[in-house]
């Protein structure tokens, strides 16, 4: 199967223009985080790699999610774990999404991408997505800044580094891509409006500093953009909870929690039902204070 010829994106007049009015959903604003579930349909990613990789099982995920509470579903189909994972072909990745995507879409739940490609990144959004969810946040392939200029959806643009450097500022690091990745994102003519920025817990970073980043969220308010971030199930926790992946859910909460206080508006997360709980009820006692 062979969509568009992998690194050639669509020109703009070749799309559904549909997808030029998509926005964030509205309830961006509310005084609790949004909730992005997370969906991957691949063989290896560190969680859950294998789990949703058949259409039937990833369907029957995403509509336990939206039941649950998810705001939206982040969907990627190439594993981006820092350790382990085994680069594929767009026209793969393209594969993979192509007996789900419509499906999910249908549900009526935003659905994000999450791909470094931006031929991928152009067939979803023809499919139907809304969201594009870039891990390498406009600095990996200069189309992707273009194509989301062109389509006008919103953009999560997260940090990474290529590998974890233990000396490093990581806050001031994180700042110095942030502020790449904007000016990118302004020449590209992406509206301010449309972009979220995501400190990329656990990518590039070593355990302690993703600690630290999560100590530290409202040090990013200066870019005065929306956060997202996605401590779900991540290697710190185990650093200081030795547990699998799938074992992580209350470490996993309390990091959301906290990012939560600090004022971030998009948690992205694995276990959908418990952290929609966790947020309302933390909200609840909040508005006590």
């Amino acid at each position: 199967m062979s969509a568009t010829s992998p690194g050639t994106v669509p020109p703009a007049a070749a799309v559904d223009r549909r997808t030029e009015r998509r926005t964030w959903p509205e309830r961006l604003s509310r005084p609790y985080p949004l909730v992005m579930g997370v969906l991957n349909i691949t063989p290896d990613s560190f969680s859950d790699g294998g789990r949703f990789l058949a259409p039937e099982n990833a369907l029957a995920q995403a509509r336990r999610m939206v039941t649950e509470g998810a705001d939206m579903i982040d969907i990627g189909a190439e594993s981006t774990r820092p350790y382990g994972a085994q680069p594929i072909s767009a026209d793969e990745e393209i594969r993979r999404l192509h007996p789900i995507l419509a499906d999910v879409v249908a549900l009526g739940t935003p659905v994000s991408i999450d791909s470094m490609k931006p031929v991928v990144v152009a067939w979803a959004l023809d499919s139907g997505a809304a969201i594009a969810n870039d891990v390498w946040g406009l600095q990996g392939d200069t189309d992707m800044a273009r194509l989301i200029a062109e389509r006008h959806c919103p953009v999560v643009i997260m940090h990474n580094r290529d590998r974890a450097d233990p000396t490093i500022d990581i806050m001031g690091d994180i700042a110095e891509f942030f502020s790449r990745s904007l000016e990118i994102a302004a020449q590209a003519g992406i509206a301010p409006e449309n972009i979220a920025l995501d400190p990329g817990i656990g990518f590039g970073k070593t355990q302690e500093q993703s600690i630290t980043v999560l100590a530290r969220l409202s040090q990013f308010d200066t870019f005065g953009l929306p956060l997202l971030v996605g401590a779900s199930r991540k290697r710190f926790i185990a650093t200081l909870s030795p547990s699998e992946p799938d074992q992580r859910l209350g470490g996993s909460i309390a990091a959301h929690l906290i990012a939560a206080k600090a004022g971030v508006k998009i948690i992205r997360a694995h276990d959908v039902s418990e952290t929609v709980q966790a947020l309302r009820v933390a909200k609840a006692i909040w508005d006590r204070e």
